[in-house]
């Protein structure tokens, strides 16, 4: 579908993105700072989507503007997430990578237009929204998820010669960054003497090298005792799809607990470092158990934080604090921060979905909803 558009004297067109686009869009995300993929990543965030494969010929892509000569200004790419609510199938949408020259960004409403609107969608997710662009999902009457605290992250710094160099690059004083041979020992010290409570490592915790086949006996047990909730599908196919970008690079950590033989909760790291300031972080990602139970969490963190420590890595984030319910990580992260903006929006586009996602018991989410994942 094209659409040819006049707007303050300037004219451009908005198309439906096509594979062929890839090398005008990640050069846009490139000149304004975006992280970009190469066209195998890129490419398998839709050939590799089992929803995808299934909706093919009446899904896009995504959606680019073009200016007066044929050069794309702007881009979205749209994403379709397999969700599920008491067995039904939920199709969600969320946008990733919206960009725009700066003389197209109030024309580039349009693409996200695109995504919210789009036919044949039960609900829009976007689990990555920043400050500048919190007016433009308000616009179209999305909601902020009222579980977690998404305006807030807690964090454990593993390394803190490494994160108090990466904190003085940060405020503007990399010539500074020798000091952290003296700034790292006293944040540590001051850690140590802050009375924070330790997580309780009870659980013999294995390191998975990828999703095996006792992901899929997981899910199906998930599905049946939480089929009161909206769930993103969590199947072997579907995670292997999610997280191929950061298998296939290397920034994956799964971690799980078995008993007799099947799985009973996990939790995936996923390493997103910063070089711009030189950081080195992991994230958590998810964290899902069986009966609902937050007793394993404290072995799998505990898994997580020795591994940063380990490998040099300078911190371990939880955003969105969406594992609040049992305070466990409340009680043992050190840190705090404000983040400038609510991250997690939706919109649901049925009425009896929307009904539904009023209550907050409705929701469990993480990292690997929307599109914070990707």
């Amino acid at each position: 579908m094209t659409t040819t558009v006049a707007a303050t004297g300037a004219a451009f067109k908005i198309r439906e993105a096509r594979f062929e686009d890839y090398g005008p869009i990640v050069s846009l995300q490139r000149r304004y700072g975006l992280g970009t993929r190469s066209y195998e990543d890129w490419s398998q965030m839709w050939l590799g989507n089992p929803l995808y494969r299934e909706l093919r010929s009446r899904w896009p892509i995504g959606w680019v503007l073009e200016d007066r000569s044929g050069r794309i200004v702007a881009s979205i790419g749209n994403i379709p997430l397999p969700y599920e609510w008491n067995g039904r199938p939920i199709i969600a949408s969320s946008g990733i990578s919206w960009v725009a020259e700066p003389g197209f960004r109030s024309a580039s409403l349009l693409l996200l237009d695109s995504v919210v609107n789009q036919r044949g969608v039960d609900l829009y997710l976007n689990s990555t929204v920043t400050k500048e662009a919190e007016p433009a999902i308000e616009m179209f009457h999305c909601l902020r998820v009222p579980v977690g605290r998404w305006d807030e992250r807690a964090f454990w710094v593993t390394n803190h010669r490494g994160f108090s160099a990466s904190l003085l690059i940060k405020k503007g004083f990399p010539r500074l960054r020798f000091l952290s041979c003296v700034l790292g020992p006293a944040s540590f010290l001051h850690e140590r003497l802050s009375g924070q409570a330790g997580l309780q490592d009870t659980a013999e915790v294995e390191c998975c090298a990828g999703f095996d086949e006792r992901f899929d006996g997981f899910w199906e047990e998930l599905r049946w005792q939480r089929r009161n909730q909206l769930l993103a599908v969590r199947s072997r196919e579907v995670l292997n799809w999610h997280f191929g970008d950061s298998l296939r690079n290397g920034r994956l950590w799964i971690a799980a607990v078995a008993e007799r033989g099947r799985l009973a909760a996990y939790a995936i790291f996923d390493r997103r470092d910063n070089p711009k300031y030189a950081l080195k972080r992991v994230r958590l990602v998810d964290y899902q158990s069986l009966n609902g139970s937050e007793e394993l969490l404290p072995s799998l963190l505990s898994w997580g934080l020795r591994r940063c420590r380990r490998t040099g890595v300078h911190m371990l984030e939880n955003v969105g604090r969406w594992l609040e319910d049992g305070e466990i990580i409340a009680a043992s992260a050190p840190h705090l921060r404000k983040l400038y903006a609510w991250s997690y929006f939706y919109r649901a586009c049925q009425p009896w979905l929307a009904e539904h996602l009023q209550n907050p018991s409705a929701w469990s989410p993480s990292l690997f909803d929307g599109n914070a994942s990707l």
